[in-house]
């Protein structure tokens, strides 16, 4: 009995412990819970649209859309993940002396309305539907990373409204760049998920450390204006039920990609040379799969080479 009482008086202080930090753990629960609630509420207002955009109706989804230029054959700019039309602006105006530039925002994304599913297919149906609504033929369209499956799906479906094909830090599938990126949703349940988004949104440090991450240092800096352009199409009203609806499956499988060796139209894949978002051997790899030339490798440039280096980029893009 004697050691039996001891064994109990050395066991209590472990078990006070014990409910001591579930109680703290219990705590902390609440306490996030109640902040991320009033947090939540207290940033519910929602950012306006900007003045002065341009719209369309495609696939029955409102667009938005930019152009650049006035003459030439016609380019399509396909955004990639957690992008917009606005992206493209180095890029369309370094294209806009040589050809007529359109580029516009992807469901799911920038200032169109958000409709899923928010996949390549869906997504190359609105791209398709774009066309028709400017009646644009004979288009070369260029999809930037994860829009490369996009372009991809467009160009399977119809081969004849497409006259050249360029993937751009982008390897058209399903394991690439944003497989995934939307874990988010699964990983936490609404009132975190959406405190989180909103504090990262509102960093600017946050922002241009990501821009300057995937662009390096042939960009320029983003001032306030250049921070605002990126967050404020996460601010508008839908934008985060679109997100909280996406799988994360953004690209296609190889064998679709693959399909495009067939398509005889003229063909391109171009790359930042020091792009990190994909394997150095993802250039060869993809130009070999689609049936294209050997890469284009712009020196220097990050995933985000058509904003470090427009000129080259547009070059390569209207390469015969």
């Amino acid at each position: 009995m004697r050691a039996l009482r001891i064994t109990r008086k050395h066991a209590a202080p472990g078990k006070r412990w014990v409910r001591r930090l579930l109680i703290a753990t219990s705590a902390m629960a609440v306490a996030a819970t109640l902040f991320s609630l009033v947090y939540n509420a207290a940033t519910a207002g929602r950012s306006r649209e900007p003045a002065g955009l341009r719209f369309v109706t495609a696939d029955g989804i409102r667009t938005r859309y930019r152009q650049w230029g006035g003459d030439g054959p016609p380019v399509v700019l396909v955004h990639g993940f957690a992008e917009s039309a606005d992206t493209f602006d180095p890029l369309g105006r370094a294209l806009a002396a040589r050809r007529r530039v359109y580029a516009l925002d992807l469901t799911g994304w920038g200032y169109s309305r958000r409709r899923g599913p928010y996949d390549a297919d869906h997504q190359a149906a609105q791209l398709l539907g774009f066309l028709d609504a400017l009646h644009l033929d004979h288009v070369t369209l260029v999809g930037h990373s994860t829009g490369a499956a996009v372009v991809a799906a467009a160009t399977i479906r119809s081969p004849g409204r497409v006259s050249r094909l360029v993937f751009l830090d982008g390897d058209g599938l399903n394991t690439g760049a944003g497989a995934g990126a939307t874990g988010l949703q699964a990983a936490l349940p609404p009132p975190y998920r959406t405190t989180l988004l909103r504090l990262a949104l509102r960093s600017d440090w946050l922002i241009r450390r990501i821009y300057e991450s995937n662009c390096g240092p042939g960009c320029p800096h983003l001032d306030r204006a250049g921070v605002d352009q990126w967050r404020r199409p996460f601010q508008v009203a839908g934008a985060e039920n679109g997100i909280w609806h996406m799988t994360g499956i953004v690209g296609l499988p190889a064998a679709r990609v693959a399909a495009l060796a067939g398509v005889p139209i003229s063909k391109a894949v171009v790359f930042g040379a020091a792009d990190d978002v994909f394997a150095g051997s993802a250039p060869y790899e993809t130009a070999r799969r689609i049936g294209a030339p050997a890469p284009i490798l712009i020196p220097g440039a990050r995933h985000l080479s058509f904003i470090s280096n427009p000129g080259q980029v547009a070059t390569a893009i209207t390469a015969d």
